[in-house]
């Protein structure tokens, strides 16, 4: 005889762990049977401190198409990983270091690799251990770290092959230079914001010649009066009818009465300021080409530190460029050769790791060129072999591939893979080993079993704001060392916003930590709650209502569940079974609220499947709270209480037989959205039956 023994409340705290913990010590993580592959390669999150929640977003998207397929038959294999994350990580470590008055150069290179693998070590099993409390079937047995021993042997191995085939040369160009992270950085790591600014009008004199009564002027607009110390030209452009006469004159540069030419260029926009440019190639990008072209000298002006340098006035070297913009201004205006200035709104480049202004500067760095390798990878995109979900991120990732500019790989810090070239100290940008992720996570370059069966992987789940950094390098990597795509679709998962419609920031005290709503609410409840609002959407705007209904549902389970078992031990029933034949039994389908309710546990099954291949979560995650909710408690189990209170043993037998087989298919549907309560249920349900049955986990989905 059964007894009911359920606690009134369900309590996350005490039985999520115990769950987890079963799920992972019985091996139920790790792909097993014959059925067809289906992968995800987790996206590794840094090590530089705990989950966000856009992290325990995607770990539930992730978790929820693992645990679907596995339902499915598939063999699923999540593979989880983390990633060292340079500049990032050497970041918070100098920060750190910092509280004590010491730089990582007062202590050293290799006292300050010691610190950063204590924090490596201490962060990684931090971040794993906030994965399990989300509840994420990863198999841990093959988790990945972007610096571990055999991960670093596929970095050195990817430069060796990039650089055997003339894709990888060292060479001088203008770099985005970070003052405050003392290196180099990509293109696609400068924020560029819109801000308030100063278009300064100079007058530049013209070299006076035995014709000319008196001297010339060429007035330039500029917003960097600082860089005008390393100009080595002024350009003009050659339909400008205004300058047609001034090209190919001397031309004297303020304050170093250095001579120059005026020379033409089709870059320049006559529009902008007077249509007069200064040229300085050693410090801006669209100079750097002009120079290029027309072989003018590259005088650098601006060092590594952000200050004034070179052969240049001793008044200014040393200082600040915004202090030495202060003083070059009121010298022009002394030498009577300022004009006037203008408020302008222009963008202002900064280092997306540490919002330092980034200075354009002439540095020696490794670049990856890039126009061969974008091309199949256009292609793939362009053809659907990759498809985008939302599909507008196609347009997104194809408009930037089509005007990818070489990629800087080179970075002068101390964390991360160093180059592999003889006496070479810079290290590689960390994005050159995370877009190896989907084939080095598998073995390569190793011939391995996992590579082999498991490659391409099928979903990357990831944000909006790594399209670049991250996705599009996958692809070309993919495409290049395994001459196949990484993934086959892409899903690009909303922002999080906070309830003001404003993005989350730690710093600024507006982030919600996933963890402690786990610990208040339990991990099915968040995740619900996350994942309810999760679509094609761009951004949801975070709501604790939401994560408050996802609890309320699993208390509404729980009760559906004691309801149904109160029952059976109220009647003294043994030997009730889960059976699906039930269903069909003409009696109880007179009943219209069961014939209804069967009906649309099939079109339920159905619309979550359907929901789920398009990466409609909210949908499918509505639909099963839908049925569950509003047709299989308010109605089904009402209009069974009369025969389960007052009817014939019988009657009441294969009445619970039915409401039994109905709320273990809900389970079922349910498990891969909120995992740890329907296990719990699914076991106390089976228990009670005294059925020995597998856990919910590695069951069948409903057929």
């Amino acid at each position: 005889m059964v007894k009911n023994k359920f606690k009134k409340r369900y309590n996350p705290k005490a039985i999520e762990p115990k769950i987890y913990k079963f799920w992972e010590d019985s091996g139920y993580f790790t792909p097993k049977g014959s059925g067809r592959p289906f992968t995800i390669a987790m996206p590794p999150p840094n090590i530089t401190g705990s989950l966000h929640l856009g992290h325990a977003l995607n770990a539930t998207i992730q978790d929820i198409l693992i645990r679907y397929h596995r339902m499915k038959g598939y063999r699923t294999l999540w593979i989880p990983g983390l990633d060292h994350a340079g500049i990032a990580t050497q970041n918070m470590v100098e920060k750190e270091l910092l509280k004590s008055k010491k730089t990582r150069h007062d202590i050293g290179r290799a006292e300050l690799l010691k610190l950063l693998h204590h924090w490596e070590k201490k962060y990684s099993a931090r971040i794993i251990n906030q994965f399990k409390k989300i509840g994420a079937s990863a198999d841990w047995s093959r988790c990945r770290y972007t610096l571990d021993e055999e991960y670093s042997r596929a970095v050195k191995k990817a430069f060796i092959l990039y650089k055997r085939k003339g894709y990888i040369k060292r060479g001088l160009r203008i770099v985005n230079f970070c003052p405050r992270c003392k290196t180099a950085i990509s293109d696609i790591e400068v924020d560029h914001k819109e801000e308030k600014g100063k278009l300064y009008y100079l007058k530049y004199r013209l070299l006076k010649r035995e014709e000319d009564k008196r001297f010339e002027h060429l007035t330039i607009a500029t917003t960097r009066p600082e860089t005008l110390l390393g100009d080595t030209a002024v350009a003009v452009n050659p339909e400008d009818k205004r300058y047609k006469k001034f090209i190919g004159r001397k031309i004297f540069v303020p304050l170093v009465k250095r001579k120059v030419k005026v020379i033409a260029d089709s870059a320049i926009d006559p529009k902008f300021g007077t249509g007069a440019l200064k040229v300085t190639p050693a410090h801006d990008g669209k100079d750097f080409e002009i120079g290029e072209r027309h072989h003018l000298k590259k005088i650098k002006v601006i060092d590594e530190e952000a200050e004034m340098t070179g052969k240049i006035p001793l008044k200014y070297r040393g200082l600040d460029r915004f202090k030495a913009r202060e003083e070059i201004i009121k010298d022009i205006k002394k030498e009577k050769i300022f004009v006037k200035s203008e408020s302008i709104t222009h963008k202002i480049p900064y280092c997306y790791r540490c919002g330092e202004i980034i200075e354009p500067l002439i540095s020696k760095q490794w670049f990856l060129s890039m126009k061969k390798l974008a091309l199949p990878a256009i292609k793939v995109v362009r053809e659907d072999k990759i498809k985008f979900i939302p599909s507008r991120y196609k347009k997104v990732y194809l408009r930037w591939m089509e005007h990818i500019r070489d990629w800087c790989i080179s970075r002068q810090i101390w964390w991360g893979h160093k180059i592999p070239i003889s006496g070479e100290e810079d290290v590689l940008d960390t994005w050159f080993s995370s877009a190896l992720w989907p084939f080095a996570s598998l073995g390569w370059p190793k011939k391995t079993n996992d590579l082999k069966t498991y490659y391409p992987t099928s979903v990357l789940s990831t944000a909006k704001d790594i399209i670049f950094l991250w996705v599009a390098r996958m692809i070309f990597s993919g495409l290049f060392f395994r001459d196949k795509i990484p993934f086959k679709k892409v899903y690009i998962h909303p922002t999080i916003l906070n309830a003001e419609g404003r993005r989350m920031s730690k710093s600024l005290g507006t982030g919600i930590d996933p963890l402690a709503l786990i610990d208040k609410y339990g991990a099915d409840a968040t995740r619900f709650g996350l994942i309810a609002k999760a679509g094609h959407n761009q951004e949801i705007k975070y709501s604790e209502s939401s994560i408050v209904a996802g609890r309320n549902f699993s208390n509404k389970m729980l009760n559906a569940v004691r309801f149904i078992l109160m029952h059976i031990s109220k009647n003294k029933i043994d030997g009730l079974k889960i059976d699906n034949d039930i269903l069909s039994d003409k009696k109880l389908l007179k009943i219209e609220a069961n014939k209804k309710t069967v009906e649309l546990l099939k079109k339920t099954k159905n619309k979550i499947e359907k929901h789920l291949l398009d990466f409609r979560f909210n949908l499918a995650a509505d639909s099963i709270y839908e049925f569950f909710w509003h047709q299989f408690c308010d109605k089904c189990l009402e209009a069974n209480k009369d025969t389960l209170y007052q009817g014939s043993k019988s009657d009441k037998i294969k009445t619970l037989e039915f409401l039994i087989t109905i709320i273990s298919d809900s389970l079922k549907l349910v498990h891969p959205f909120m995992p740890f309560v329907t296990e719990h249920l699914w076991s106390e349900l089976n228990k009670a039956l005294k059925i020995k049955a597998n856990p919910l986990i590695i069951n069948p989905w409903p057929k």
